[in-house]
Parts: structure tokens; sequence; C-alpha cells
């Protein structure tokens, strides 16, 4: 009776294991090699569950140009999630929202550096406006957080 109960507990702590695993969001991030603020967002999503790999490159608007990131979109670091990408500071329940949702976009980016959002210092000061990053040429907001 004791091992048939450890047997089920352990299956049971198998099977939590691999599905926590399994819940992990691959994402790569391509930054500046001098650029902390982008590294302290690297580690924010892995505080929320994103598997992060960092690419430390001195070609970043050639990373922006080979996604479709235009500089009226740009951000400090170009983030490559599933077949989405993500520009600067994006907090991380808009990007559960892209990811859940699944819209027909190339991303979405939340430009420049803002004060307050994830990765930087200083406080939020107005609701971050995030745009998606599509083939129109007028900006389309996706969510404002």
């Amino acid at each position: 009776m004791l091992a048939k109960a450890f047997s089920i507990l352990v299956l049971a702590l198998i099977s939590t294991t691999g599905a926590s695993a399994a819940e992990r969001v691959a994402a790569t991030l391509f930054k500046n090699p001098q650029c902390g603020c982008c590294e302290q967002y690297a580690n924010y999503l892995r505080q929320h569950d994103y598997a992060v790999k960092v690419v430390e490159t001195h070609d970043l608007s050639l990373i922006k140009k080979q996604h479709g990131v235009s500089e009226k979109f740009a951000g400090c670091h170009t983030t490559l999630i599933g077949k989405y990408v993500v520009e600067g500071h994006v907090p991380v329940g808009t990007l559960d929202r892209l990811l859940r949702e699944r819209p027909d976009i190339r991303g979405i980016s939340l430009p420049g550096m803002p004060e307050g959002s994830p990765g930087m210092s200083g406080r939020k000061a107005e609701p971050f406006t995030i745009y998606e990053i599509g083939d129109d040429a007028d900006p389309r907001v996706y969510a404002v957080e």
C-alpha cells in the first residue's frame, strides 16, 4: 500500500514538472552588448515563465529590418516569440494576450524606452500604448496598459 502511494506521488510530481516545462514560452531577445535595460527585460520575461535566449549584436538595425520593424516602432531591443516580433519593453500581460489571441499581424511594439516599463527604471508616468506591427502605414493600437 505504501509503495503504491509512493508511486502515485512520484507520477504526480513528474507530470507537474513536465507541465511547467511545457508552459515556458521560448523567446530570443536581440540586444546591443552594452545595454543593461535589455538584460533586465530578459530577466523580467524569465520571471514570467518565458525561456529567454539573449543574442548580443551590433547589427540591431538589420534584425529590425529583417522583421519589418520600422523606425517609428523601434525600441531598444527586438524579441522573437513564435511567429511574432516584439519590439521594446512590452509588458507581459500584453505578450500573453498576443500569444493567446494569435492575431494576423507581424508583431507588437512599445516604441522607445518609456520610464517605468518592464526592465526600465523610473516610474510609469502614463499608460503604455502598444502598437501593432503590420503592413499598414498607419499605426494601429494593439493595447493600452
